[in-house]
């Protein structure tokens, strides 16, 4: 069998990696770093709680930030050696109010799926800890999927084995673990599009890859109204994540007015109370700008969040409250290297 010495590489750092995160945790070190953070805001991001290793799990799979039993754990972590507080309790301190404690963490969710509900919901009330769930409000109760989804849904039902990526490049693939690399790779290249392209392009795929999708299969992925209303009166939060996902700096600013002001409203109007947090689509430094973050603020929201790796030093959130740094949560993570993340590896950030 063939090995590729650059893969041979990265699994050798990886593990590595992995041991000295263990060495860390075990020895305390993790707990020692903790000081480092005292005056910090910790958010952590999270997308999907499930298990991406099942055989019928036919979506993106690196949306999953954590199967069920480690999320449990994470939040036991949490509850040992952090404060966990609220988004209103963050937008309240920022607006002159109660001091946050050392140590704060908030818990946020991006996007509005399914499993928020079934899976990370009943762990938060088991810990009796608030968390923030940024909804996407055109998916909720519609039969639309985000691209995300559909690609890899296709991917994983697809008898083909290439494909020509939209900028003409041919990909072949042997197997479902190739093949998940490559629509990783489409999904990447999908993201640099214009959302009117990317919807197109998106729209053609299930033809050129011979896959038939089920009517309403996607209709019962993300959460229901009545769920989130249900969360809402047992302290979860929720917040706008624009309307249809688009990357905010790729379209009109006038039409990321609408969708910013748009899934605010409408989570208000479906709650009867007033949101206070948003969070950008994909989040990274080129995907929010200025404006942006003005419609944001004139929107009514006292905060916003990025994807920007965290924690956020106190000074931070007030000078700069909104492009508030989130620590992006996934699967991969072992419980050492989730510690070492949300207590002192961050802190050395470029």
């Amino acid at each position: 069998m063939y090995l590729n010495p650059v893969d041979t590489r990265k699994t050798r750092r990886s593990k590595l990696k992995e041991a000295l995160f263990s060495f860390a945790f075990h020895s305390g070190l993790v707990r020692f770093g903790r000081g480092f953070n005292k005056n910090s805001l910790t958010v952590l991001n999270y997308h999907r709680i499930d298990d991406p290793d099942r055989a019928d799990f036919d979506t993106f799979k690196p949306n999953v930030s954590a199967r069920p039993a480690d999320f449990d754990r994470q939040m036991d972590y949490m509850a040992r050696w952090f404060n966990v507080v609220s988004t209103r309790q963050v937008v309240d301190w920022l607006r002159g109010g109660k001091p946050l404690p050392p140590h704060a963490a908030l818990i946020t969710f991006d996007d509005g799926y399914l499993d928020n509900y079934t899976k990370a919901y009943p762990i938060l009330r088991k810990h009796n800890f608030p968390a923030i769930i940024f909804l996407t409000t055109n998916y909720i109760e519609s039969d639309l999927p985000f691209f995300w989804d559909l690609v890899a849904y296709c991917f994983h039902h697809t008898k083909l084995n290439h494909i020509h990526l939209p900028n003409g490049t041919r990909r072949e693939w042997n197997g479902r673990a190739e093949g998940e690399q490559v629509s990783g790779e489409l999904i990447a290249s999908l993201k640099i599009l214009s959302e009117g392209e990317k919807r197109d392009w998106t729209a053609r795929l299930p033809e050129m890859l011979e896959v038939a999708i089920p009517a309403g299969f996607f209709r019962n992925s993300m959460v229901s109204w009545d769920q989130v209303r249900e969360m809402s009166q047992n302290g979860i939060e929720f917040g706008g994540h624009t309307m249809s996902h688009p990357i905010l700096t790729r379209i009109p600013i006038e039409q990321a007015k609408i969708e910013i002001l748009g899934s605010k409203m409408r989570v208000e109007k479906e709650l009867g109370k007033e949101t206070v947090g948003f969070a950008y689509p994909n989040g990274l430094e080129t995907d929010y700008s200025a404006g942006i973050q003005l419609a944001v603020k004139e929107a009514g929201c006292g905060a916003a969040f990025t994807l920007l790796n965290g924690p956020s030093p106190f000074e931070e959130v007030k000078r700069e409250p909104f492009t508030i740094r989130r620590i992006f949560i996934s699967h991969r993570h072992t419980l050492p290297r989730f510690a070492a993340l949300v207590s002192w590896v961050n802190r050395y950030r470029g």
